[in-house]
């Protein structure tokens, strides 16, 4: 795994060893921040099921503000640190919280993200209630895009928030939601 571009463009991120984490693959990567290319500059970036932290530092390898990486796997945030360690980034750029999602979105309810990326382990059941809590807590900014990564044949109900976008990828879809569908124009 490496990062697809910016500043740290072409840098291998450290070997994934542990089952528990299924990162997402180079290309389906690449082409979630190619669609995002004008969001993700200055912007504040949460990422709720870190794992390996690839797709947090993709983000702030592409300009992004501010990177807030969750996991609650001890495993993961020692990887996610030894990734920031490795590229020289410091836990002030990108913060890292060993936290589960639910008490991390209570945590940070005082602050506003432009994107959110949920990539629970599929099967998970966590889709529809971290969309609630981020509604609830009100930490989508306006304007903001979240970004979910899941099986191609779950449905899950995004209200109050609607899919403005969706692209398959083998077993996997992403599907891009906001707020309001008309104020917020990604690449296609």
């Amino acid at each position: 795994m490496r990062v697809t571009a910016g500043k740290l463009k072409g840098r291998k991120l450290l070997e994934n060893k542990f089952d528990h984490i299924r990162p997402t693959a180079d290309v389906v990567k690449q082409s979630i921040f190619n669609k995002l290319t004008f969001e993700v500059v200055d912007a504040d970036v949460l990422d709720l099921f870190g794992g390996t932290g690839a797709l947090g530092i993709e983000a702030y390898s592409r300009g992004a503000k501010k990177v807030v990486i969750v996991d609650k796997d001890y495993r993961s945030v020692k990887m996610i640190k030894d990734n920031l360690k490795n590229f020289k980034i410091s836990e002030s750029e990108i913060e890292i919280y060993k936290s589960n999602y639910e008490d991390a979105i209570k945590r940070l309810a005082n602050r506003k993200f432009n994107i959110i990326i949920l990539d629970p382990p599929y099967k998970s059941g966590y889709y529809e209630n971290a969309i609630k809590l981020i509604y609830q807590f009100g930490i989508l900014a306006e304007g903001g895009i979240i970004v979910c990564e899941h099986d191609k044949k779950d449905d899950f109900d995004y209200s109050p928030f609607q899919v403005i976008d969706e692209k398959i990828y083998g077993i996997k879809k992403v599907t891009y939601l906001s707020r309001n569908q008309f104020n917020i124009s990604i690449n296609k």
